[in-house]
């Protein structure tokens, strides 16, 4: 059995086609995993914008969702660490679909090793506006404020921050490879055999002393994900149902 690892496809982000289509190549990636998956963890920022309200969801994920359901109804196990953009996370993920919610970076056993997983914001070492707004965007408070919007408007708030945001902050450098990387270093000094992340939306393979550092990259552009057989993780790129080989298949 496999652990798979995916981050930041921020589902929503697009127009209507262009989401379709990477959704589209995420449950491709799904179905063919869910067989031998004994773990799927997602990284963060699965989607561009998610907020549990207390009675409805965000619209246009359906598919996804029931394809996290039948992970969980199979006796898969998912971990889900909240990113900086799926950050407004209830209780609805837990209850409803089963899966493990993280709001912290964790750590915990794969196949022997000690594997730890970190969205990979607030690490850059130049970038001292999001460290200071981190916490106000996770306040309780300010999170039980946002909910008294109607869905629809909060929705369209935030999918026009984020793209106002990702235009800013596509044409700045804030060392966000050299934080990672830090970080990975002292975690793994700590103990890790192997330290996750994704946010940076470069795939990123690197051995650090005894241990070794992934980056998830994205499922904008390199469709990369991590798989885990036997203690030993690997990143890979998604061309297809073929990356699985035919054994499964028959």
């Amino acid at each position: 059995m496999k652990a798979y690892f995916i981050s930041d496809v921020h589902l929503g982000l697009g127009p209507r086609e262009v989401e379709k289509a990477k959704e589209n190549r995420l449950l491709e990636f799904l179905r063919g995993a869910l067989p031998d998956t004994e773990v799927l963890f997602i990284g963060g920022d699965l989607f561009d914008f998610w907020f549990d309200y207390d009675t409805v969801i965000p619209r246009g994920f359906h598919r996804t969702l029931a394809a996290l359901q039948e992970f969980t109804d199979a006796g898969k196990r998912i971990h889900y660490l909240v990113g900086n953009h799926d950050c407004w996370m209830g209780n609805f993920f837990e209850t409803e679909i089963g899966v493990t919610l993280h709001r912290e970076p964790f750590e915990t056993e794969v196949q022997g090793k000690r594997v730890h997983v970190h969205h990979g914001d607030g690490l850059a070492e130049n970038d001292r506006g999001y460290r200071m707004i981190k916490p106000l965007l996770r306040n309780p408070f300010a999170v039980r404020l946002y909910r008294w919007l109607h869905p629809d408007i909060g929705v369209r708030i935030a999918h026009r921050t984020s793209l106002s945001s990702r235009a800013y902050t596509t044409t700045k450098h804030y060392g966000e490879e050299q934080g990672m990387i830090r970080y990975a270093e002292r975690v793994i000094g700590e103990g890790a055999d192997i330290v996750v992340m994704g946010h940076h939306h470069r795939p990123a393979f690197m051995r650090l002393g005894p241990g070794v550092y992934v980056n998830l990259g994205d499922w904008i552009t390199y469709n990369t994900y991590g798989e885990m057989s036997e203690g030993v993780i690997e990143l890979k790129t998604w061309k297809g149902m073929e990356d699985f080989g035919n054994v499964r298949r028959t």
